[in-house]
């Protein structure tokens, strides 16, 4: 036999399994859709009256534009009867995440994508919503007011949040889900999308969104739930279905679904016996590894059980070096963790956001992960992780010797002093504290001891003092700082941004959002232009105060800049926008959003001059 023919075989074996893949997928589509035909012939009896009401309350969220401390463009608006809809455009009563568009993908502070993430996972924001009564849910509206289109999924869970006793199991289900698609008009609009029938009922609806195809920030003003307090009983036409499809269906379900319990999946018990390996035996093992890497994780512990060849390099701990759980937050809990737990020794990327919450992962589960596998630790995400509190940072502190990237973001519950456990973690690189509780004290011992710092997210901390006592300490210790954010930061000062500019020269990255204290009259924005000449990003989002000068400072010295946001300034004119594209050869986003001096016809003529630059200009109805 030639030896070109294992190798032929094996390859023709390996597209067999890709058609066979493919063909399944587009099954799975034809199936959804006849699964919608069903869903749309569903009726009610007229005793089973529908039930339509609003939000109730905004119980949890990923992000958003506002602040702590307002309602003006913050989640908190989506509850109760809409305060805008249906009129179109940029409202401060609607409910705005923190980005849009790709932007912050292309800024310096931007991360490296975790590999092995199903293409079916596109989410990048949520909000979850309460209401007053549980329904079996026949529909569920938007009210989107500008720039509609971000909502990609939307689930419902069988907890209910005000009952006084625990539920034995929580579930979460898919109502609707699609992929990103551009909405080329920004007007108001009801959105409707064809939800499933579940066979539970909800007063708690997610919402998860997806905004990198929208020119602006999307806007949402209400969310309505119609739903009967009996279980909907579907029409006679559900006999028409084939059978086999739903059975395929339910296999999908069962052992193939994305937010499935992984521990099954994990489970040797199910390994089969065969009478060989179908030639893979004839291929180096760092091939086959190889191979492996394209796999998701569920795929990957499906190939675990077909033979012992493939269950040990499926066990390998070389394939999950990096390991994005975010995907598969509704499902994964402790008993999920302890089967990863034994492949998981060498993981240096490791992604939990989203996860653990409502109990699924408790802090001792948490804790006896990351003591078998915090060793090799480099990065770690637990971003929304509301399980965590002092406990679960003392034991990142402890485990993690090796972490350089600790992102925190939206962890609003976990108390003030679990922060000073960071400050053990002297080789950071980049920390995300975006809205969460830390305070002064905790924040300048990190900063102190964390010298190593080349990315720093502030952004909505509020309990933080004297922002330029934090400016100072940055200034001192931080000397290979790149980014920084300090978005919505009250209280800092020209002094501040002195020390900064003075001691972080490296800077590529700094947003200064609603930070109402800077005046352009004191020379600060001026000073930053002089000293910092590798600014990419700038953003100095509605300070009225900014001017031409600052404008023409950053034109002769910032030639490097990508992203500028002046949002609301009154003090800029067209001709120093000029000078700024002339000057700035690769800004591609300029935002300027209700700048008095900048009207549409201004904007219409730097576009022209400047195809490619996307000039932002916002408006209200």
């Amino acid at each position: 036999m030639s030896p070109v023919f294992p190798m032929l075989t094996v390859l023709t074996m390996f597209y067999y399994i890709c058609l066979r893949r493919r063909a399944r997928t587009a099954a799975r589509g034809e199936m959804m859709n006849s699964h919608r035909t069903i869903e749309s012939n569903s009726r009610t009896s007229p005793l089973n009256a529908e039930v339509v009401q609003y939000a109730k309350e905004v119980v949890d969220f990923s992000s958003h534009y506002g602040s702590e401390n307002s309602m003006s463009y913050t989640m908190w608006n989506l509850a109760g009867a809409p305060n805008v809809f249906p009129s179109s455009g940029d409202f401060t009563q609607t409910a705005v995440f923190r980005t849009y568009g790709t932007w912050w993908d292309q800024c310096p502070s931007a991360s490296l994508p975790f590999k092995r993430t199903p293409p079916n996972f596109q989410s990048q924001d949520y909000v979850e919503l309460t209401f007053e009564q549980q329904v079996y849910p026949t529909a569920v509206h938007v009210l989107e007011t500008y720039h509609p289109g971000a909502v990609i999924r939307i689930l419902a869970c069988s907890a209910n949040p005000y009952s006084p006793i625990p539920p034995a199991e929580v579930r979460w289900e898919i109502l609707w889900s699609e992929t990103p698609t551009k909405v080329n008009a920004s007007q108001a609009r009801q959105f409707k999308p064809c939800i499933k029938q579940i066979n539970f009922p909800t007063n708690l609806i997610r919402l998860e969104v997806n905004s990198s195809l929208l020119d602006y920030y999307t806007e949402l003003d209400a969310v309505v739930l119609h739903g009967t307090k009996d279980k909907p009983v579907l029409s006679l036409q559900t006999s028409l279905i084939d059978m086999n499809d739903l059975e395929d269906d339910d296999y999908e379900e069962k052992d193939g679904c994305g937010m499935d319990s992984l521990s099954q999946k994990f489970s040797s018990t199910a390994l089969r016996e065969g009478p060989n390996n179908g030639y893979f035996d004839k291929l180096p093992y760092e091939l086959i590894q190889l191979i492996l890497n394209h796999l998701t994780l569920p795929d990957l512990c499906r190939l675990a059980q077909t033979c012992k060849l493939l269950n040990q390099h499926c066990c390998d701990p070389l394939q999950y070096i990096h390991l994005n759980l975010q995907p598969y937050w509704a499902k994964l809990n402790d008993t999920s963790l302890e089967f990863l737990q034994a492949r998981c020794t060498l993981v240096q990327w490791l992604n939990l956001s989203w996860t653990g919450n409502r109990g699924f992962i408790s802090v001792a589960g948490f804790s006896r992960f990351l003591k078998v596998c915090g060793s090799e630790l480099v990065r770690l995400e637990l971003s929304c992780s509301h399980f965590l509190n002092e406990t679960c940072l003392e034991i990142i502190s402890e485990m993690c010797p090796n972490l350089q990237d600790l992102n925190l973001s939206s962890c609003d519950k976990l108390p003030p002093q679990a922060f000073n456990h960071i400050a053990k973690l002297c080789s950071l690189k980049r920390l995300v504290l975006y809205r969460t509780k830390v305070e002064q004290t905790a924040l300048l011992s990190i900063l102190n001891f964390c010298s190593e710092l080349q990315h720093l997210s502030l952004g909505s901390c509020v309990m933080i003092e004297d922002y330029d006592v934090i400016a100072s300490m940055i200034g001192a210790k931080c000397k290979k700082l790149r980014t920084l954010d300090l978005w919505r930061c009250k209280n800092i000062t020209e002094n501040g941004i002195a020390e900064l500019a003075s001691g972080c020269p490296l800077l590529e990255e700094l947003d200064l959002g609603w930070c109402p204290t800077l005046q352009s009259s004191t020379g600060c924005f001026a000073k930053l232009a002089r000293q910092l000449p590798n600014l990419q990003k700038l953003f100095l989002t509605a300070n009225r105060s900014v001017c031409d000068t600052d404008i023409e400072e950053l034109a002769c010295n910032c030639t490097r800049l990508r992203q500028l946001d002046i949002l609301g300034t009154r003090m800029v004119s067209p001709a120093s926008l000029r000078k700024l594209l002339e000057s700035c050869k690769d800004l591609s986003l300029l935002d300027v959003s209700f700048c008095s001096q900048i009207d549409n016809k201004a904007v219409m003529e730097l576009n022209v001059s400047f195809p490619k630059v996307f000039i932002k200009k916002s408006f209200t109805q």
